[in-house]
């Protein structure tokens, strides 16, 4: 098969030679899913969800790869004189054409990994596209989308390859948080294609959260959708899987009482500082909030609901502290800038942090000469910290007279009522099964559209051709309105030819039977009309990974 001289022979060449690096396995001739492929990997898991070894496999030397190749095995001395194309067709890389891109998550979350490595990993809404540009410039990565939030960081791609998509990926979030892979590897978790888009959706519903159903997280997903926009690597089946996740998530929270009670991480981190201030200073406790964003409005609203009439907030700007004391009348809400804030800290038994800040505000220097909080409230100045990044450095503990709490401590908060919240996530499951159902046959349903495109485009290279012999034995002179009726003509003929078999080919995915029909029309149709080449698949899935990275 030719190549145009646009096609990138290095690109292709790079990727040829990732090839010998996996498992032999991967020659063995027939396709398994990736969680098959993981019998051939001895080293067992550390017990996590999805968690592979990434060192488990065996390595493909080049007389192994030659082995596994068999008859096709190449003569390494004279690969420089192939093209790049026929490489890749010698070493087996149709291996793509029988499998289809794979959703995968890789994550690491509160329920996986300590808060010290999730910050490190923590992704700004403003380096969302930037992100996902990078990801999609792997090479085996097609779509992207991350998902950074203060109690997970989680990177969904559509991939090439399992395996190799995961290990680019891997070594992405390494290079970018300077973490190691081997630890990265320790604290993640694996998931691909369905149990991937049960998760997403798990997560939007408020299941997977430290504080199951608090809403917060379904804004967050509702943030990726909003950032990928015009985003290039955010393409039909992430954009699609998270808008379904959004549907799911709204649907939950309609359906099931599933919110009723529950709460946020901020009321959370509320209830936390009133568990351990004594129940009498519970109405004297001066409090501090560092913070004005959501998360801080949260904090203000919850310490009123709790009875709290004063407190000082320090942000960078009075612009929002104006709207959330316009909106709590009533209550004493004191606003102080930035270069306020150890001042104000040194009048404080307990400061919430809340902000976007990426370094720390509060280290063991700012903290050791702060005066001493009164025995009332316990002698310690309590430290609760939402954010993530840190605001307060964990070299704070060191100091006497000061508790450090983060996000990771709230789970003491969120352990009672365990019965309660697991019979309401069983409810919740029936629904996100269901969306489940309807999503992967959306997706399934995709799989007819390239054969349609194929199907047409076969028929118009008959009709062309054939219209060509027709005019050429009419002559040199024929009237355009004649020419024109004789193509208007064999138009007509294809389009009621290909008329039944489009219609077989078509479904809107949310019909079983009807699916299930297209998908054996649409084999059937490729086997008759041999619209499946060799490479044509992988040639036009690299052909693009190539155009994207030449822009």
């Amino acid at each position: 098969m030719a190549i145009s001289s646009t096609f990138s022979a290095a690109k292709l060449d790079s990727l040829l030679m990732n090839y010998c690096s996996s498992s032999s396995a991967s020659f063995s001739g027939a396709y398994f899913p990736y969680q098959q492929q993981m019998k051939v990997f001895p080293r067992p898991n550390h017990g996590n969800k999805g968690m592979v070894s990434r060192n488990g496999g065996v390595r493909c030397e080049a007389a192994e790869f030659n082995a596994a190749l068999g008859p096709q095995k190449i003569d390494l001395s004279k690969a420089s004189a192939l093209s790049a194309l026929q490489q890749l067709k010698t070493s087996a890389a149709d291996r793509y054409t029988k499998e289809r891109s794979s959703i995968v998550v890789i994550g690491l979350s509160v329920h996986t990994a300590p808060v010290e490595m999730r910050e490190k990993l923590a992704i700004p809404e403003a380096e969302m596209p930037r992100a996902i540009g990078e990801l999609c410039g792997l090479n085996h990565i097609e779509e992207a989308a991350v998902l950074s939030t203060c109690n997970r960081m989680e990177i969904y791609v559509v991939a090439l390859s399992q395996h190799r998509g995961v290990k680019e990926v891997t070594e992405w979030m390494s290079k970018t948080s300077g973490i190691p892979v081997s630890e990265i590897c320790e604290h993640r978790f694996l998931l691909y294609n369905k149990d991937a888009t049960q998760h997403l959706f798990e997560v939007s519903a408020g299941l997977d959260s430290l504080v199951l159903g608090e809403g917060q997280i379904l804004a967050q997903v509702r943030q990726v959708v909003k950032a990928g926009e015009g985003v290039l690597g955010f393409g039909r089946n992430i954009s699609g899987l998270f808008k379904h996740a959004i549907t799911v998530g709204k649907r939950v929270r309609t359906e099931t009482n599933i919110a009723a009670g529950a709460v946020s991480v901020s009321s959370a981190a509320v209830e936390l500082a009133f568990m351990k201030l004594p129940e009498s200073s519970h109405t004297t406790a001066r409090m501090l909030v560092v913070g004005a964003g959501k998360m801080g409005k949260l904090v203000i609203k919850h310490l009123v609901a709790k009875g709290c009439t004063k407190m000082v907030v320090v942000n960078r700007s009075e612009e929002k502290v104006a709207a959330i004391r316009e909106e709590m009348k009533g209550v004493e809400i004191i606003y102080r800038p930035f270069t306020d804030m150890l001042a104000c800290s040194a009048e404080a038994d307990v400061i919430f942090t809340s902000t976007a800040s990426e370094t720390p505000l509060f280290l063991k220097e700012h903290v050791k000469d702060l005066p001493p909080v009164s025995s009332e409230v316990g002698g310690l100045r309590l430290f609760i910290d939402i954010s993530v990044p840190r605001n307060v450095g964990s070299c704070v503990t060191d100091v006497e007279g000061a508790r450090v709490y983060n996000v990771d401590d709230l789970k003491e908060v969120v352990a009672a009522n365990k019965e309660d919240r697991l019979r309401k996530a069983m409810e919740a499951q029936a629904i996100i099964t269901e969306e489940l159902k309807q999503f992967e046959a959306w997706r399934d349903s995709l799989e007819t559209v390239p054969t349609i495109k194929k199907l047409r485009a076969y028929a118009d290279r008959i009709r062309l051709a054939e219209l060509e012999k027709c005019l050429s034995k009419m002559g040199e002179d024929i009237p355009k309105k004649t020419r024109k009726a004789v193509d208007d003509l064999s138009r007509g003929i294809v389009n009621k030819l290909l008329h039944g078999p489009m219609q077989h080919l078509r479904c809107d995915g949310n019909d079983g039977r009807t699916l299930n029909e297209a998908l054996e029309n649409m084999n059937a149709l490729n086997r008759m009309f041999g619209l499946e080449s060799d490479l044509s698949l992988v040639e036009q899935k690299i052909r693009a990974k190539v155009e994207q990275s030449q822009k």
